[in-house]
């Protein structure tokens, strides 16, 4: 018996120190080292010495605080991680007590060859790079329940016109990367399908180097979406609902606005997964008002075709998203990832035409008719991505990675312009059907080797890209007409495109003078061919693209820098596809199959300043084009414009770029955007065989303004205005373009639900908000046009946490995009 008693004492005396061992909780508060202000959602991961197994991890809370519990006996390392601070690591050894309590953790901003300033209030808003500007997109509340697009809209230098049309520095042209990876073309139709809800960052890359591709006039966007931190599940939600219109443009349907998504991370070892899925409704009522006419030399009369009335859009999207990271050992890594979505949107546009015939010379009126036009502009797309990585690490820490990614992008719709009698509307005067299949199919591979050499690093790699895109394009005009060119209206056009490239370069730094050197060589083919020409449309390049970086630190508060870089702004087959689409009754468009790319050189010069209460940075830039694109206008009948792409010979821009954040007082918060050019476009230019000389220019300038204001823990009030001013084309002038917002949050359990009231597009009856005038005028012609959109529209969103994501989720991205569509 009591041989049994001192079993059972024995048992209960190592139960319970091995309890005690297990229930062990480590915790502490993080800080900026500068600012002495809490970091909040900063990663902690806790690592065993031995081996470097994650045995835990944590989000800081709001306060700094943190804590992981259920620690076993043993020495550890603690990893500390946040966005633009240096990582930490502590040792941390647990013995046979309770509590490990760490005190005070400071971290300090990064200073080394990635150098950046922050605004620390909680979270980090915003950094300033070597190379590159970095934005944390839920800032932005007006953003919520949107999409990529409504983030954005909010940078310095980056402008959102009335069509949707993003350009940065005044240019349309740059290179869009999710989560590092490369979108061929413009994005704006894949960035729609990215829930604002899932973005962490994104980076504005104005001066790239040869490690990126050389696309785009006006550098790289790169969007950074998150993912989870913790080890286990983390989980995100939103559903968003809008609120009846409040302004009526007698459409014919009311809008419908609603939405929802949900992102799931589970990490977990050596695994970390995400999944996802959204849904977007997002209609737009609008009124459209024209003017045009054209001057018919030969017959010496002049046509008069002024028009006004419907002009909305019904638009929905849904996508379901894939990735997976498995790590094998210390040195080597696989991350695989998966999209699928649907992207749908019907424009419909009934106007009343009030057409007239004059003599040019009298001015005496020989007729006129008035007649309905009902044109109702389809585009959809499905779009299937997927992406294989594998990185391998060696034992001098150099590393070596290999990438494909392919994507097949089913893209089809049709435009039916009906124009009828009116007031009789039921009779039909003509009826044009063009619809079109356009499927694309494209390829990416990428070899990368980093290693350490000498206090630097030197990086090379090869890439392979290829795609094709099979057009079918179809024309029917009820009742026929003996129309000379019908045949240019219908066929086909095949495009492929090859590129291969090399690059090296060379990053490192001496003293206080930081920089990144670089190289990149690509040779390129591009093959058009076409149905109704034997002979293929083919362009060959070879072309050499130097970058260098420079940032000098004068000391901890501020730094200098200067970048160039050699850009392309490659064609798309929207660009040159040549048959002609009956957008609407006055417009054919189309483009020249044998465009040839842009080329820019850029340059520029800038300061960043940090200080107590925030920071400030200025960069002046240079841009030098060739061959720049433009979308032109010419005469096609009495009634029709052609709109066509075509190259002038040269174009230039000079601007300067500002921005600020700023926090006066701790419930106070302010950003401020903006970006004032000077664009010039000159040259030749060949419209359909008819040539003309354009010689534009302009001062433009664009603010983005973000102010913050936190009631109490629980409320916060927002208030943003987006302006652009007018603008210079090759043939005319676009009007300004101007967007307030407003929003009031709140937020329940400790910041895991939110609930937040939109009013966007105010306007309160003042008809300056959300309308856009784009003019257009030559020897022959002149056409301006007004787009008023839906104003005043309110918005209700809610946000549901449960544990904070943050990071970076590798999904697969498009090679295409709104070029496209």
């Amino acid at each position: 018996m009591q041989f049994s008693r001192s079993i059972v004492l024995l048992l209960l005396v190592f139960f319970s120190q091995t309890v005690k061992a297990q229930n062990v909780t480590l915790k502490g508060i993080l800080i900026d080292q500068q600012t002495k202000q809490p970091l909040e959602y900063a990663s902690m991961a806790l690592l065993k010495k031995v081996d470097s197994i994650v045995v835990g991890g944590v989000l800081t809370r709001p306060n700094g605080s943190f804590e992981l519990s259920k620690l076993q006996v043993g020495q550890y390392i603690l990893k500390v991680a946040y966005t633009g601070y240096k990582n930490r690591f502590i040792d941390v050894k647990i013995s046979d007590t309770r509590m490990v309590n760490l005190g005070t953790v400071s971290l300090t901003p990064t200073s080394g060859s990635l150098s950046q300033v922050n605004i620390t209030s909680g979270k980090v808003n915003a950094s300033n790079k070597i190379d590159k500007q970095s934005y944390r997109a839920d800032q932005f509340e007006s953003a919520k329940g949107g999409t990529a697009v409504d983030v954005l809209k909010n940078l310095p230098s980056v402008s959102v016109n009335g069509e949707g049309q993003i350009s940065v520095r005044g240019s349309t042209g740059f290179l869009v990367l999710v989560n590092g990876k490369p979108v061929l073309a413009d994005a704006q139709t894949v960035l729609s399908q990215l829930p604002a809800n899932s973005l962490e960052n994104i980076e504005l890359i104005t001066s790239p180097s040869a490690k990126y591709d050389p696309d785009g006039k006006s550098g790289i966007i790169n969007i950074i979406t998150k993912k989870g931190a913790n080890d286990g599940f983390t989980l995100t939600a939103n559903v968003q609902a809008g609120l009846p219109s409040s302004t009526d443009y007698d459409n014919k349907e009311k809008p419908k606005r609603f939405g929802g998504d949900v992102t799931l991370n589970f990490k977990k070892d050596k695994w970390d997964i995400s999944v996802g899925g959204n849904y977007l409704r997002n209609d737009n009522a609008g009124y459209r008002e024209g003017d045009v006419f054209t001057k018919n030399f030969t017959n010496n009369t002049i046509t008069r075709f002024p028009s006004n009335g419907e002009r909305s859009f019904d638009k929905y999207n849904y996508a379901g998203r894939l990735s997976a990271i498995y790590s094998l050992g210390k040195n080597n890594s696989f991350s695989v990832g998966f999209f699928r979505g649907k992207r749908h949107q019907a424009r419909l546009a009934d106007l009343v035409y009030t057409n007239s015939t004059s003599d040019l010379s009298t001015g005496l009126p020989i007729s006129s008719t008035t007649y309905y036009n009902s044109n109702l502009q389809t585009k959809e797309g499905t779009f299937t991505l997927g992406n294989l990585d594998y990185t391998h690490t060696f034992t001098d820490k150099s590393s070596l990675t290999a990438s494909l990614l392919y994507e097949n992008a089913n893209l089809y719709g049709n435009t039916r312009n009906r124009n009828l009698g009116y007031p009789n509307t039921s009779d039909t005067i003509q009826y044009v059907f063009n619809p079109y299949k356009n499927p694309i199919n494209g390829y990416r591979f990428k070899l990368d080797y980093a290693i350490n050499v000498g206090k630097g690093k030197l990086e090379s790699g090869y890439q392979f890209r290829y795609d094709t895109q099979d057009g079918q394009f179809d024309y029917f005009v009820i009742p026929a007409t003996s129309q000379q060119d019908s045949n240019r209206f219908r066929g086909s056009a095949r495009a492929k495109n090859q590129i291969h490239s090399l690059y090296s370069q060379y990053s490192g730094k001496l003293d206080k003078l930081e920089y990144i050197a670089g190289l990149r060589y690509e040779y390129a083919t591009r093959t058009l061919e076409l149905s109704y020409d034997h002979a293929p449309h083919e362009l060959d390049l070879s072309n050499l693209f130097p970058s260098l970086n420079l940032l000098y630190s004068v000391n901890n508060g501020l730094k200098l820098k200067a970048g160039y870089s050699k850009r392309i702004q490659r064609t798309n087959n929207f660009e040159l596809n040549p048959i002609p689409e009956r957008e609407h009754s006055e417009t054919l468009e189309q483009g020249d199959p044998d465009l040839k790319p842009s080329f820019i050189d850029l340059v520029e010069l800038g300061l960043t300043r940090t200080f107590k209460k925030g920071s400030f940075f200025l960069t002046l830039y240079y841009q030098n084009i060739k061959n720049p694109i433009q979308r032109v206008n010419s005469v096609y009948a009495d009634t029709i414009l052609n709109r066509v792409f075509t190259n002038a010979e040269k174009a230039r821009s000079f601007g300067l770029e500002l921005g600020a954040n700023l926090q006066p007082v701790k419930w106070w918060s302010l950003y401020l955007g903006g970006n004032v050019y000077n664009y010039k476009v000159s040259g030749d230019l060949s419209v359909l065989g008819s040539n003309s000389v354009v010689d534009n220019a302009n001062w433009v300038f664009s603010v983005n303004a973000n102010s913050n204001f936190k009631l109490n823990k629980a409320w916060s009030v927002q208030g943003n205005v987006n302006y652009l001013s007018k603008r210079p084309t090759a043939q005319g002038e676009d009007s300004k373009f101007l967007v307030p917002n407003t929003s009031i949050k709140k937020t329940f359990m400790d910041g895991r639900l939110s609930a937040t009231l939109q009013w966007q597009n105010i306007d309160l009856g003042m008809e300056q908000s959300n309308r856009q005038g784009i003019t257009t005028f030559g020897r022959d012609f002149y056409t301006t046009t007004n787009y008023i959109y839906e104003t005043d529209v309110f918005m209700l969103n809610f946000s549901f946490n449960l544990n904070k994501l943050i990071g970076k989720s590798k999904l697969p991205t498009s090679e295409f995009g709104d070029k496209e569509f």
